[in-house]
């Protein structure tokens, strides 16, 4: 641990400025518009009147389908106006409703189409699917498609991620890719509703080739160009605390990086076994000119790993992600809280944030004072530049304060006076974090003043 803090200049705030809420609002209208496009496509190539009501309304929710599909890959693109406006998790939040949602209109596409066709051939619903997929152009291709999208999907529920490794994880959803992909001959080989009108067509290849680029650029082109350009590799690998360690990673031209506290990235470390597996991390420290900075407790694979890491690793890079920044805030007091390794997140806001001494509070959750990553980094903050350092240290409880502090709100007025006047930055697990929004809500804090982030997967 150190007692001293190599507080770096904040980079210039005009890289990072957040798009204004006209911009999501925007980007949330095109999406709208999209749809009715779809739809007046549909209706423009006869609508119900074409092949009986039944498989009419099974094209519709095909197409309806085929366009949430698109939408949910480009919501998590890491298209940088994206992230910028919206952040990770509410990110992953838009993107998994629009994902199931896609899906129940695909299985009722699939159940719509088999029944209108098998009425119309006077065959029953199983036989008329097995002669879609073994005789219909792209619709082997597309029932291996919808395989891989089903898959995903079962996997995505909450109680089976629950069970995966976040490399799993991770690896299971590409085959989203997949069976996107693999969807696309059908609907360019045999839909009517895509070959019919010439406007149509052009719709639907735009769409696709747009899609297509906006992955390939930023999740393979950008990642692979900013790993290249600022060539990061570890320096050194030291002890914080218990299970704890920090990664220093020296590189060139780090501050042309857009980074800025309080944000992740996804790290590749390019050391043998799980070298192609990312992993997010935040930054631990703010980015500055040839150095860069992530504290990481040895859970899962991925964490474990980092210990091991020797100097002259090479690293690649994909983002940087997160909207929980300094950007948010509303006034000039902020209120920090985090639970454990969540510490390093609130730890770079405190180097970032401008303030005056005794406008910025720090609680953080520990088990034990033994157990707290950053005390010397922290004590430097204090006796510096005015923080206010709490340590909530003690066994658990029934919230997210240590047993025996009582009723929470309480508890948060008496360590805060003046609650109500501050921005609040937490970072921490997130059912806990879950539970210290709750009492900040019934604490009368707005909404608009909490920021916290979740890793999104």
């Amino acid at each position: 641990m150190t007692t001293t803090s190599p507080v770096a200049r904040p980079l210039p705030a005009a890289r990072h400025r957040a798009p204004g809420p006209w911009a999501g609002r925007a980007l949330i209208g095109a999406a709208a518009l999209s749809l009715l496009f779809v739809v007046a496509l549909w209706q423009g190539n006869g609508g119900l009147a074409q092949g009986g009501a039944v498989s009419a309304l099974g094209r519709l929710g095909g197409l309806i389908a085929s366009n949430l599909l698109l939408i949910q890959v480009l919501l998590m693109a890491r298209i940088p106006l994206l992230e910028r406006r919206f952040g990770q998790d509410k990110l992953a939040r838009l993107h998994r409703v629009t994902g199931f949602t896609s899906f129940w209109l695909m299985i009722t596409h699939i159940v719509l189409i088999t029944t209108g066709y098998a009425a119309d051939a006077g065959t029953g619903f199983l036989e008329q699917g097995w002669l879609l997929v073994t005789t219909e152009p792209g619709m082997l291709l597309a029932f291996a498609g919808a395989v891989a999208l089903v898959a995903v999907v079962v996997l995505s529920i909450r109680a089976a991620r629950r069970r995966l490794r976040y490399e799993s994880w991770h690896l299971i959803h590409l085959y989203a890719y997949l069976g996107v992909g693999l969807a696309l001959p059908h609907q360019l080989w045999t839909g009517s509703d895509f070959l019919d009108s010439p406007l149509a067509t052009a719709y639907w290849w735009s769409a696709y080739l747009c899609t297509l680029a906006a992955v390939l650029v930023f999740r393979v082109g950008l990642p692979l160009w900013r790993s290249w350009r600022h060539k990061l590799r570890v320096v050194a690998v030291t002890p914080e605390a218990p299970g704890v360690v920090s990664v220093h990673m020296a590189g060139h031209g780090l501050d042309k990086l857009p980074a800025r506290a309080g944000q992740f990235f996804l790290w590749r470390f390019l050391d043998g076994r799980g070298r192609t597996r990312a992993n997010p991390f935040s930054l631990s420290a703010v980015p500055q000119r040839d150095r860069l900075r992530i504290t990481v407790k040895d859970l899962g694979d991925g964490g474990a790993r980092v210990a091991t890491l020797r100097p002259g690793t090479r690293v690649l890079i994909e983002g940087p992600y997160g909207a929980v920044t300094s950007a948010k805030r509303s006034s000039d007091r902020s209120l920090l809280i985090a639970a454990g390794v969540g510490i390093t997140a609130m730890r770079s806001l405190l180097e970032e944030l401008a303030f005056q001494p005794g406008k910025v509070t720090l609680l953080y959750r520990v088990r034990s004072r033994a157990e707290a990553v950053f005390a010397g980094e922290l004590e430097w903050f204090a006796a510096n530049r005015g923080v206010n350092v709490s340590y909530l240290d003690g066994p658990r409880g029934d919230s997210w304060l240590p047993r025996g502090y009582g009723d929470d709100v309480e508890s948060l007025y008496r360590m805060v006076p003046d609650l109500l006047e501050r921005d609040v930055f937490l970072c921490g697990p997130e059912p806990w974090m879950e539970t210290v929004v709750a009492t900040l809500r019934t604490a009368g804090v707005p909404r608009a003043r909490i920021h916290f982030e979740r890793f999104a997967w």
